[in-house]
C-alpha cells in the first residue's frame, strides 16, 4: 500500500526531518490497512518490524505468566511503536490490536540502526516516546500501590479523555471503542468494580457509558475524583 508522504509530513514526529531525508525514510517502509479486531503483532513473535500509527487507534495488551491479559497502553496517531530493538529485545512484548480500523506504515528491524542514524530528530522523538510510556507505566504502578480503585478509574478515563477525546455537545467523548472490561485492566481491578464505579458516575451526571462508548460529561467532577478531594 502507497503511503502520501504529505499525510507523514503532517505528523509532529517529522516536523524537523527535510524532505529529503523523509523521502529517503519513505523508500523502505511499507503501509498496512489493519481491519478493526486485527493484530498488527502478536505478543512473543519476532520483532522483524518497526511501525508508526497513521489513522486510527490500537490496544496494546499483554498476557502475564499466570495467564492474566493487562491492556498496557493505547497506541494514538502519530506514535512509533513496536520498536522491540531500541529495547534490546528479539521479540514483541505485547500484542498490538486494532481498536478501530487503521492504517500502520512499517520498517524493517534491521534498519532502526540506520533510521535513528540518518535522522537524529527522529531518534530523539523514539527517545521521548520510550520516556512518555515508562513515565505512565511508573504513574499507574504508582496509583495501583497507592490509590483506591476509584481513583485509579478516574485517572485512567481522564487520560483517555485527554489524548482521544473529541468534543461533542454532552461532553468529551472518547473517540474509539472502550470497553469495561478494558478500563478494568488497565486499572488493575475487575470488571464488576469498574461497571459498579461508572454506573455510580452516570448517576451523578460526571459520565456518559455505552456498548463501547465513553463520555466526560463533568472532566472537573472527575478530577476531584482522581485528587482524593470526591
Amino acid at each position: 500500500m502507497a503511503i502520501d508522504i504529505s499525510l507523514v509530513r503532517a505528523l509532529p514526529l517529522f516536523s524537523r526531518v527535510s524532505d529529503a531525508e523523509l523521502s529517503r525514510l519513505m523508500t523502505r517502509a511499507a503501509g498496512r490497512r489493519v481491519p478493526k479486531g486485527e493484530a498488527v503483532f502478536e505478543q512473543g513473535k519476532v520483532a522483524d518490524t518497526f511501525y508508526l500509527l497513521l489513522h486510527g487507534r490500537l490496544k496494546v495488551s499483554q498476557v502475564t505468566p499466570d495467564g492474566q491479559q493487562v491492556m498496557v497502553r493505547i497506541v494514538h496517531p502519530g506514535d512509533l511503536f513496536g520498536f522491540a530493538r531500541a529495547l534490546n529485545r528479539p521479540d514483541y512484548p505485547g500484542t498490538a490490536r486494532a481498536a478501530v480500523d487503521s492504517i500502520v506504515v512499517g520498517w524493517p528491524m534491521s534498519d532502526w540502526d540506520a533510521v535513528v542514524e540518518a535522522n537524529p530528530r527522529l531518534a530523539i522523538n523514539a527517545m521521548q516516546t520510550i520516556g512518555e510510556r515508562l513515565d505512565e507505566a511508573h504513574t499507574r504502578l504508582r496509583e495501583m500501590s497507592t490509590q483506591e480503585v476509584e481513583r485509579r478509574i478516574a485517572h485512567a478515563v481522564l487520560r483517555l479523555a485527554e489524548k482521544a477525546g473529541r468534543q461533542e455537545a454532552g461532553g468529551t467523548r472518547i473517540d474509539f471503542p472502550i470497553t469495561r472490561q478494558d478500563i478494568a485492566e488497565m486499572t488493575g481491578t475487575t470488571l464488576h468494580t469498574v461497571s459498579r464505579t461508572l454506573s455510580a458516575w452516570e448517576g451523578q451526571g460526571l459520565v456518559e457509558s455505552g456498548r463501547q462508548k465513553l463520555t466526560v460529561c463533568d472532566a472537573d467532577g472527575l478530577t476531584r475524583i482522581a485528587d482524593g478531594q470526591g
